[in-house]
């Protein structure tokens, strides 16, 4: 017979303790363990003779392409590194009312496969009205209500579906534990079954997970590490755009990031996010310069936006949206030692248009440049695109992927383009006018005059 015990677990790594600690001595982290009730089962003697394994050389063992099924639309593809791996686990987190189900309910009605949705969160009713506001019908999409992870693995063994969605994780239980719902343990048992019957049916299985108020996926956070792939789907509430960004891809790279818009319809694919990330003004303006990023293998043209005033208070404000503030603190001391612009006693706010979070250091020249253009109240030429790395002693560093960048930058229609002269160029085999700098008073006098 079982017995129930109190245990305490570490929200973060997992870890067991006979009573409450306040820092957990495996990860450091403070005030993450809970108190949880489970059964104990009665131990067992491990026979060792029991257990089989063939040990196989690595070069004996033979390589199998994976087939990947398909996904609607180019986005989700792209994000996957190419469609979803038969058996594999992707787990999906994102801020409530972002989209998550409105995505993967629309995704789900324009697969030409068996599907099987599960709901824990909502009725069929509210599915059924989501499904008609999108507009898509699909018999092969079949819908379950129900939260015990048993039932559920029941019913995919009669249905026999080839793909599945979890709506959420957090609202699984096994019978077998006693804690509630979307406690540690009921998490991370139900999601082991999940990923035990997708791996032994390479049946492929979405779980939707809620985030905590710091944006960490809520749970153990053992449970990013069983999955296959992690998903973040991000945005602002205010805005219709939506980033699907890769956190984790054991099946491909985990740069890669799609981008959608909230609309009555569903989610309508960004065929070319550069259009919607450079504001298209006939105007002049200081402070404003625009980057050519990579967001893993494909060129983004973002807006950079600064504002630099004298600070009225008695400590200057360093403030960034979507750009790294300590990168921006190395900035302003190259361009204060290099360049003699007096910064130290200004506010300075940096802005990535769009929502977008920017880690290429190649964005470093143009964030300088609407950082003097601000500074100076002079405005730059709005045909103009800038890519390189800053150095500490005011070099421009070479980047990577340079020729994808300028094409990218040509194809919508800009004039000029700022790049380091550490880089080879065949300039001749552009139509933009590429302009190659040394350092940034180099840089500030082409720009600038």
């Amino acid at each position: 017979m079982a017995k129930a015990k109190k245990v305490y677990i570490c929200s973060t790594c997992g870890s067991n303790y006979a009573k409450m600690m306040g820092k957990c001595f495996s990860c450091g982290e403070f005030n993450t363990i809970q108190e949880e009730v489970v059964l104990k089962p009665k131990a067992a003697m491990m026979n060792l003779n029991d257990i089989d394994g063939v040990v196989t050389p690595v070069t004996s063992v033979d390589a199998i392409e994976l087939k990947r099924l398909k996904a609607p639309g180019i986005e989700f593809n792209r994000v996957l590194g190419g469609g979803i791996v038969p058996g594999s686990v992707i787990l999906l987190g994102g801020e409530p009312g972002i989209g998550k189900s409105t995505l993967l309910l629309q995704s789900a009605l324009r697969m030409n496969k068996t599907v099987l949705y599960v709901s824990g969160e909502e009725s069929l009713n509210q599915i059924k009205m989501r499904a008609d506001r999108i507009g898509i019908t699909n018999e092969d999409c079949l819908l379950l209500n129900e939260t015990c992870v048993e039932n559920i693995l029941k019913q995919m063994k009669v249905v026999k579906p080839a793909f599945v969605i979890i709506d959420s994780i957090q609202t699984m239980y096994s019978k077998y534990l006693d804690s509630t719902p979307g406690t540690i343990s009921q998490i991370r048992e139900s999601s082991s079954l999940l990923i035990q019957y997708a791996k032994q049916n390479e049946v492929p299985i979405i779980l939707v997970g809620h985030i905590t108020k710091d944006g960490q996926l809520a749970g153990p956070k053992l449970l990013e590490h069983m999955v296959d792939t992690v998903l973040q789907f991000e945005g602002e509430t205010q805005n219709s755009y939506r980033i699907l960004r890769t956190l984790k891809n054991r099946f491909g790279s985990s740069l890669e990031l799609g981008i959608y818009e909230m609309t009555n319809e569903g989610m309508r694919e960004i065929d070319n996010p550069s259009e919607i990330l450079i504001n298209q003004r006939s105007e002049n303006l200081s402070g404003v310069a625009v980057v050519a990023s990579l967001e893993g293998n494909r060129t983004l043209l973002i807006e950079t936006q600064a504002l630099v005033s004298a600070a009225v208070y008695g400590n200057p404000q360093r403030n960034t949206n979507g750009y790294d503030i300590k990168r921006l603190n190395m900035l302003l001391a190259v361009l204060e030692k290099r360049c003699g612009y007096k910064l130290s006693a200004q506010d300075v706010f940096v802005n990535i248009a769009g929502g977008l979070k920017i880690n290429d250091p190649a964005t470093d020249l143009g964030v300088a440049a609407a950082i003097v253009s601000s500074f100076e109240n002079l405005a730059l030429g709005n045909k103009m695109v800038f890519a390189g790395e800053i150095g500490l002693s005011g070099e421009i560093r070479g980047i990577n992927r340079a020729d994808q960048r300028i094409k990218e930058a040509e194809k919508l229609g800009f004039k000029d383009f700022v790049i380091s002269d550490q880089l080879d160029i065949n300039k001749s085999l552009y139509k933009i006018k590429i302009h190659q700098v040394g350092n940034v008073n180099q840089f500030f006098s082409l720009v600038l005059g």
